[in-house]
């Protein structure tokens, strides 16, 4: 049970963390980037989207160059904590992360960008300051998209294979997700319990995107 499980928590916890993190620092640069005009904004935003289609290899290999154990983060994580950061569960959180961002980035976006400035622009006129307007009045107006791409986030990290395998590898009991797990089942003939891990990610999958879609169709049900 033990084998079966620990791939399975372990995807949870590092899904968990990794929506965390993108939940945060997406909705952070979204309300930055939201309808503020400069030049250079379309090729940053590019550059926040580029994780979406570039394929996990090539995000796997741009994680080892930046934190590998050559590179200035690697030797000062190295450093600071007398460990590597690659092939740990931290290291699949950062690829998760990476891979997630996009979605919670572009869901958050929209949603705030939806917002009439006329209300934000009200709460300012009665003294309220900026921090005050985005976590009063910007947050709650938009919290449909938010939810739904930090749902949608979450989701895109538990399914995470590619970049992961590459840069927090495949260490069973401490870097091996679900995804990862899978295929080394399916290469050892194990393929009953491959077919179990696939029937968890199916059904963890299914309930994720069908919350996702529900907050999106009531928004508009609302909106209408």
């Amino acid at each position: 049970m033990t084998e079966f499980w620990s791939p399975v928590w372990l995807s949870i916890k590092v899904a968990f963390v990794s929506g965390s993190i993108v939940i945060f620092f997406g909705t952070v640069i979204a309300k930055w980037m939201a309808r503020r005009r400069f030049r250079g904004k379309i090729v940053i935003e590019t550059l926040l989207m580029l994780p979406l289609v570039l394929p996990p290899s090539v995000v796997g290999f741009l994680l080892i160059i930046l934190f590998g154990r050559n590179s200035m983060i690697g030797k000062g994580i190295e450093a600071l904590f007398h460990a590597p950061i690659m092939f740990t569960w931290y290291a699949a959180v950062i690829a998760a992360s990476v891979v997630s961002f996009p979605l919670m980035y572009q869901s958050a976006k929209a949603g705030l960008e939806a917002i009439d400035e006329m209300i934000e622009e009200a709460a300012r006129v009665d003294g309220a300051n900026e921090y005050q307007v985005f976590w009063h009045i910007s947050i709650p107006l938009a919290k449909k998209a938010l939810i739904s791409g930090a749902i949608l986030a979450f989701a895109r990290s538990l399914g995470e294979f590619g970049a992961t395998l590459m840069f927090a590898g495949n260490i069973p009991g401490k870097t091996q997700t679900i995804p990862t797990a899978i295929y080394v089942a399916i290469e050892s003939g194990k393929m009953d319990l491959a077919w179990a891990w696939v029937a968890v990610t199916m059904v963890l999958s299914f309930f994720l995107l069908l919350c996702a879609t529900s907050f999106k169709s009531h928004g508009k049900e609302k909106a209408a």
